[in-house]
């Protein structure tokens, strides 16, 4: 969020559940000199509506993605630009990678990744 935030994505908020990372990311905010700039919300991800979200930035777990892929897709605009760190979307094809390992993040166009699934679901089942 932090880093969202240095490179000008405005408002720059993160959602967490577990009340230590929450704290640990607050703390870390205002240790680097960013508190009152960014914010980190006791949400659950799964309830928050997405639909005035223009950049998301997910660090989720692969079991995790097929249902977020899901959520993303009804949810954000089609200007939206998803960021996936550590694990990509199965499903998506990126619009650009950077990074190797685990320092890898794939992004993806949701007009773009909206249009391959709608083109996908035409074709029906192979």
């Amino acid at each position: 969020v932090v880093e969202a935030y240095k490179q000008g994505l405005r408002p720059a908020v993160g959602y967490e559940l577990n009340p230590w990372l929450l704290c640990l990311s607050n703390y870390r905010a205002w240790k680097a000199g960013y508190h009152g700039k960014v914010s980190f919300l006791k949400k659950d991800l799964w309830k928050v509506n997405l639909s005035d979200c223009y950049n998301v930035i997910v660090f989720l777990a692969p079991s995790v993605k097929p249902p977020l892929a899901t959520k993303l897709l009804a949810e954000l605009p089609d200007e939206a630009r998803v960021v996936a760190g550590r694990f990509p979307f199965p499903s998506w094809t990126p619009s650009s990678t950077l990074g190797q390992g685990l320092e890898q993040v794939w992004a993806y166009d949701m007009k773009e990744v909206r249009r391959v699934a709608q083109s996908s679901a035409e074709r029906g089942p192979v």
